[in-house]
């Protein structure tokens, strides 16, 4: 063979080659990447549109219906997931995997700007964001203080904090949960208002005509120009309390008189809490390219630092860091790698009895290990877990090469030939042998990689990096191995010089040795009673096929078939003695297994197993109609439940997320470090489910610390028909609450929420010149509010300037029907109140609309404990089909 030739001629050759393998493994591992899964890139869209004030009814009619109606049309898009809330619409656009993210995200904005004349002037501009998981939060910190107020803790992360984390290299986004923004708000008073004559479309009006900095042209002289710009932007409170409004018969309307001026933050429509106190949490999201864990390990640093310079009483904590997470991972399949690979080579050792040749064999491994990395590194893969796998499932097999090649030369050096020519001709012997066995293992685990698909992404690490250690273990056997084998042959040694482990290993060589001859003997018999091997085999066929039957059934299968076994074997068999020896063995055997079937049959399936990841979160659902500060009570009661155990180290509540929703809440529950408590995940699971469930007022769910937050089982009904859809959710609902195992169901819809309703009597209206417009021109500001402009405060940051009613005045009914227009009068303009043009009621309409290729879709949610998934779901099926 010219490779083994080749390398017994030019050993030093081959030793350098070798050594080059080995170090520039060691390069390429330390230029990987490390992250807990590889990387996969989902050709998903998603499009967030919101729309102040708007019920999810008028989202999905407004807003979702055109762009969908638009984007459909788009090459490539599979599926429309759609979510109409209160104020927002959240679009997710799934495409074929072929299709060009960069090309379809262009498309989507294309198709968006077409019907744009369409929308609402009041709907603020799409955002599109490619789904990306590397989008998901590395590091999240709580920024706590029991002394300082939200505005206060507020001011200190943003933009105090936040520019220093974004300052870290390997930074991609910082973002902020909890925090208030900075602005100047003015409030409008409803009394004032009416007394003065005022509408709010007026003072709105007043703003953007009056606060305004903007250039205006230039001075061009014979040799010089000059810009014009006109400053007419007002700086501070009392320049907005002095801005007329309007004037009317020498009489001056400013706006101090109609409404409070002051520097203040945004209305709250988030809450963050660490261990029950004020908080503000910060998201640290890391660029594409980065390292999870080196972004990780700065960011620790940076906030080493930080803490040095915050206030007394203010603390800045890690809340979840996936660098952590991740390194773990990896060092767990790591040792693992390094266990089988130790087991390995004393397994080696063990059998072949000479520490040469297991050291000969063993170098396939470190080597084949290494260069593995310098394949993983030009595919442009990290190390992960999926890679590292690869190469501890391959461990055995790359030694396996080795291990024939040597063993295979042994036998020749013992048939009396010089290790020279033992070298060459025992590697050619079995060299196509080998070859055939290395590239079948190729030809199983290449295809994954090429498959498509998410499947493709997630795989081919695993795949490749098999297939490429297993190519290099081949190449080391057809090499390294002849070549040592050659020039480093075991020393000959006499009974009397050999030591103690080498000769008890001698003794255990020769008693394998008779147990082999045992099992020729039993090959023997197999090509002697070919029938009754083949009867063996299609019994055993059966009864693998029985091991999924329960009780009784497994029982009988398991019976029927070893008896058939035992029978066929006694008739075929000749000696007496031995038929007697399996009818005896036959007996017990008969009970076990019948007795081991069915328990197999216990045996259930999991998409992904649970874990003890030292985390897990519980999601809390409020009525809809729920404001934040209810939220946040029930939210915070569940947290108190979960930190009386001692197994929990601390809780992180955050409330709003999705354009607000701020009848949802998050309890993030970090357990102490699995080697210091006594008690399991999934059994402290338990227990904190079984303890929220008592509180009222909420649904409480868990979420195990993993893939995304949706539960385990998803029951999708799609239809136009919106009535027929909640009953029959509702009847599969009921259901499934009665199938063992079942925790946590729910209807992926909120449920009504409270709405009011304003019908504008057109008739008198139009007497009275009132439109339609004007009246919600009057209404959105008011209660909505709206950015009239913008304010540069002390700092020099630009801040909003919002315009709505004040607080005490839009918290009834009766502030909505007493809400001033102005209409033009003879004398000038009079103010009237809503409820003279208008006829106001209490309704309800859907608090969430969901929706799927253009279909509304309720889903019946639900999760599992105490049972395997496959056990419920198919009980699931049984009860609705």
């Amino acid at each position: 063979m010219f490779i083994s030739d080749f390398a017994i001629k030019k050993p030093v050759v081959t030793i350098t080659v070798m050594v080059a393998l080995v170090v520039f493994g060691i390069v390429a591992l330390f230029m990987l990447d490390t992250d807990e899964f590889p990387e996969v890139s989902p050709p998903v869209v998603a499009i967030s549109v919101p729309y102040p004030g708007a019920s999810p009814e008028g989202v999905e009619r407004e807003i979702v219906d055109p762009i969908e109606e638009a984007i459909s049309g788009i090459s490539g898009v599979d599926d429309i997931n759609s979510q109409a809330l209160d104020g927002f619409a959240s679009i997710i656009v799934i495409f074929d995997f072929a299709k060009d993210l960069q090309q379809a995200t262009q498309d989507i904005r294309d198709a968006i700007s077409g019907i744009r004349g369409d929308l609402p002037l009041e709907m603020r501009e799409p955002i599109l964001t490619r789904f990306d998981p590397n989008d998901l939060p590395i590091v999240s910190l709580a920024l706590a203080s029991s002394q300082l107020s939200a505005p206060e803790l507020s001011r200190i992360a943003d933009p105090g904090l936040t520019r220093q984390l974004r300052g870290i290299n390997g930074v991609a986004q910082v973002n902020v949960v909890g925090a208030l923004e900075r602005e100047l708000t003015v409030e409008l008073r409803p009394d004032a208002l009416q007394a003065a004559g005022v509408g709010v479309g007026q003072v709105v009006g007043a703003l953007q005509q009056q606060n305004l900095a903007v250039p205006v042209g230039r001075l061009s002289g014979d040799l010089n120009e000059r810009t014009i710009r006109l400053r007419g932007r007002l700086e501070s409170p009392r320049d907005f309390e002095q801005l007329v409004v309007t004037q009317s018969a020498g009489r001056v309307v400013r706006l101090g008189d109609v409404a409070t001026i002051r520097d203040a933050t945004e209305e709250p429509r988030s809450l963050a809490l660490f261990n029950g106190e004020q908080a503000v949490g910060i998201d640290i999201v890391k660029a594409t390219n980065a390292s999870t864990t080196a972004v990780s390990e700065r960011v620790r640093e940076r906030i080493e630092e930080i803490q040095q310079t915050l206030p007394a009483g203010v603390t800045l904590r890690i809340v979840q860091d996936a660098g952590v997470r991740v390194k773990r991972s990896v060092e767990q399949v790591q040792s693992a790698l390094l266990e089988g690979a130790f087991l390995t080579v004393l397994v080696v050792f063990l059998f072949l009895n000479s520490w040469r040749s297991t050291v000969i064999t063993g170098l396939a491994l470190p080597v084949s290990v290494l260069a593995s990395f310098i394949a993983v590194w030009a595919f442009g893969f990290t190390l992960n877990t999926m890679s590292l796998l690869g190469l501890s499932l391959a461990i055995g097999i790359l030694i396996d090469d080795a291990i024939v090649v040597r063993e295979n030369i042994v036998r020749h050096v013992e048939m009396g030939k010089d290790h020279y020519t033992a070298s060459r001709e025992g590697t050619s012997e079995i060299g196509l042998a080998v070859a055939a066995t290395t590239f079948a293992i190729v030809c199983v685990f290449v295809p994954i990689a090429f498959m498509g698909g998410i499947a493709q992404q997630w795989f081919a690490p695993f795949a490749l990096t098999i297939a490429c250690s297993v190519l290099v273990s081949l190449f080391v056997s057809f090499s390294l191995d002849p070549m040592l084998s050659a020039y480093w042959p075991d020393p000959h040694l006499e009974e009397h010089e050999k030591s103690r482990i080498t000769r008890g290993l001698d003794r255990f060589n020769r008693w394998f040795d008779r147990q082999a001859e045992g099992y020729k003997r039993l090959i023997g018999w197999a090509l002697d009673h070919r029938s009754a091997m083949v009867l063996i085999a299609l019994g055993s066929f059966v009864l693998a096929l029985a091991i999924p039957q329960r009780g009784a059934s497994g029982f009988l299968a398991g019976i029927v078939v070893l008896t058939a076994i035992v029978l066929v074997l006694v008739r075929l068999q000749p000696n007496r003695w031995i038929k007697l020896g399996l009818v005896l063995g036959g007996i017990p055997l008969m009970i076990v297994a019948s007795r081991m079937v069915p328990v197999v049959g216990k045996l259930g399936s999991e998409f992904f197993p649970k874990q003890d990841r030292s985390e897990f979160s519980l999601k809390i659902e409020t009525p809809p109609g729920s404001n934040l500060d209810y939220t946040r009570i029930k939210a915070e009661e569940a947290a108190r439940m979960a930190r009386t155990h001692r197994e929990v180290q601390y809780t992180y509540t955050t409330i709003g997320g999705r354009g607000g929703a701020v009848d949802e809440a998050t309890v993030y529950i970090a357990l102490v470090p699995k080697k210091q408590r006594a008690v399991g995940q999934q059994e402290l699971e338990q227990r904190v489910r079984g303890e929220v469930a008592r509180i009222g007022g909420a649904q409480v769910s868990l979420v195990s610390g993993g893939f995304g937050g949706d539960k385990q089982i998803q029951l999708q009904f799609q239809g136009t028909d919106i009535a027929t859809l909640n009953r029959i959710a509702d009847q599969v609902m009921a259901e499934v609450r009665q199938v063992p195992g079942a925790v946590d169901v729910g209807l992926s819809t909120k449920g009504q929420k409270p709405e009011m309703e304003v019908q504008i009597d057109r008739g008198l209206a139009g007497t009275l010149g009132l439109s339609v417009g004007q009246v919600a021109q009057a209404l959105r500001p008011a209660f909505a509010g709206i950015d009239a402009g913008d304010w540069v405060d002390p700092q020099g940051l630009t801040r909003n300037v919002m315009v709505r009613l004040d607080p005490e005045a839009r918290r009834r009914p009766s502030d909505l029907a007493n809400l001033p227009l102005v209409l033009p009068g003879p004398q000038g303009p009079v103010t009237l109140p809503l409820q003279q043009v208008a006829t106001i009621t209490e309704g309800i309409g859907p608090a969430q609309i969901s929706r799927l290729d253009r279909e509304r879709v309720i889903a019946v949610q639900a999760n599992t404990e105490g049972r395997p998934l496959n056990e419920v779901t198919a009980e699931i099926q049984q009860r609705i089909a």
